[in-house]
């Protein structure tokens, strides 16, 4: 193993930094997605970028940087979920959180609230295929390749899934989400 240099580590830890600012915001909206609480997102997104920085170099001369630090954190929220403590769910919101006017096209906070909890119920497995699939509207070869399975797999997954948060969602959509699926 070679030694690297002071000028070495500079560059990449620029190179590091550089990465991650432009990427956090994508991170944190996967992240947040696939565990649907902030908090909880932030500590899968810290994990991640502590496991990248420690094997930045490798990391660095992947193919594709962006499938290799997803991969990264769909893993760290799979490993987050094996345990126990993962399971403890904290209820209610600080008094002083802001809500925010509902945008045009975007369906408002109660449908948002009613997916994301139907979706928080799907198993981690198929939640992660969902949001890579759909919500990052990534291919199903690139899902597999980043979960380290068959395309096959990640098919059946995202079947199972889908139907599982069909059956979640039952009747539960508000009239706004009704009245944008007939749009």
């Amino acid at each position: 193993m070679t030694e690297i240099g002071p000028k070495d580590r500079i560059e990449a830890e620029q190179a590091y930094t550089e990465y991650v600012s432009a990427r956090l915001p994508t991170l944190r909206r996967i992240a947040h997605l696939l565990c649907k609480d902030p908090h909880r997102a932030d500590d899968v997104v810290q994990t991640t970028l502590t496991k990248l920085y420690v094997h930045w170099r490798r990391a660095s001369a992947a193919d594709d940087l962006d499938r290799y630090v997803h991969t990264m954190l769909v893993r760290c929220f799979l490993n987050e979920q094996r345990l126990a403590w993962a399971r403890v769910r904290l209820s209610g919101a600080p008094h002083e959180t802001p809500e925010l006017p509902p945008a045009e096209g975007v369906p408002d906070i109660e449908t948002r609230t009613v997916v994301h909890t139907a979706l928080s119920r799907v198993p981690a497995r198929q939640r992660a295929v969902l949001v890579l699939r759909y919500l990052c509207d990534l291919p199903v070869a690139e899902v597999a390749g980043i979960l380290g399975c068959s395309e096959g797999n990640v098919k059946s997954q995202s079947a199972r899934g889908l139907t599982r948060l069909r059956a979640q969602l039952g009747g539960q959509l508000p009239a706004s989400a009704a009245s944008m699926r007939e749009a």
